[in-house]
């Protein structure tokens, strides 16, 4: 019995186990995979105050994980397969055990959106990745392809673009959607090709990519790209992790809260990107963590 589970330990769920241990109460940290979330499989991590030179997605997880245990929370790893909120004792049931709390915050996050194409199943893990940090080294002197064109697909562009022969950025939009710094850098990188108003359509390979599907979106015209060995980078947006949490209000599939981070059951409280609101970025998910974990120490 606990007095706060927390769900997720990425920068939300990390924060307000921190603030709520730090009031006294009884804290456990439910985590899937590793700390620090989504963020944990980024190559570079910017804009935050307060980070170190060349901070890597890596680097910044360690050190939230540091932090947490050194404030005495509890961490265990395990996967979420079902949860019950509407009473007044909740509980969260994992593959090992059933957990009961006062209250939850729910702080899971996104889960990176993939394609959905021919091939990229197969090929996941054979050419195909969603996480720059780890790959990329598979693919050194190698042309890579990133697809999307938002701040995090052209952050990683940048990154993967310094160990790539050629880098090709795809994007189904008519420009780039990335803030100016990013594509102030991106520009001046003389080994990147910009495609916009286009898509990969299909991908083709047995143990590794061997060729891609490009298709305009303009004229629907189909180009087949032959590359084999090159390595597919995918950051096309993400999904709320809010099937398990029947009960509450959403809002095209995030979590709805006010303004201490409560959602329509009483009790529970989501904090970070799993909620709907404008801005996703570490430092709004750090807010939250905090304001969910205060206000439910109260």
């Amino acid at each position: 019995m606990y007095d706060i589970i927390v769900i997720g330990a990425g920068p939300a769920g990390i924060s307000s186990a921190i603030y709520a241990t730090s009031r006294g109460k009884n804290v456990l940290l439910i985590e899937k995979e590793e700390i620090g979330g989504t963020i944990s499989k980024v190559s570079t991590v910017t804009h935050y105050s307060g980070i170190i030179a060349s901070e890597t997605g890596p680097t910044f997880s360690n050190r939230l994980k540091e932090q947490a245990l050194a404030s005495g929370v509890k961490i265990i790893y395990e996967n979420v397969i079902g949860v019950s909120l509407s009473d007044d004792i909740k509980t969260v049931t994992t593959h090992q055990m059933t957990y009961k709390a006062k209250k939850v915050i729910l702080a899971n996050g996104c889960t990176p959106r993939k394609l959905g194409i021919p091939g990229e199943e197969f090929l996941t893990g054979k050419g195909i990745s969603l996480n720059a940090i780890r790959d990329s080294e598979n693919y050194i002197g190698k042309n890579i392809y990133v697809i999307g064109g938002a701040d995090g697909a052209i952050k990683e562009a940048i990154y993967l673009a310094k160990l790539a022969n050629k880098l090709t950025i795809i994007h189904f939009e008519d420009k780039l959607g990335a803030i100016p710094e990013f594509l102030d850098q991106i520009t001046q990188l003389n080994n990147v090709e910009i495609h916009t108003n286009s898509r990969l359509t299909a991908v083709y390979g047995k143990d590794q990519v061997e060729k891609l599907e490009i298709t305009n979106e303009a004229t629907q015209s189909v180009q087949i790209i032959e590359d084999p060995g090159c390595g597919i980078f995918v950051y096309v947006g993400s999904t709320p992790n809010t099937h398990l949490y029947e009960g509450l209000t959403l809002i095209n599939g995030y979590i709805s809260v006010n303004e201490k981070m409560e959602t329509s059951i009483s009790g529970i409280y989501a904090a970070g990107d799993i909620c709907a609101k404008q801005v996703r970025q570490i430092a709004t998910a750090v807010a939250d963590g905090a304001i969910a974990g205060i206000n439910a120490s109260i």
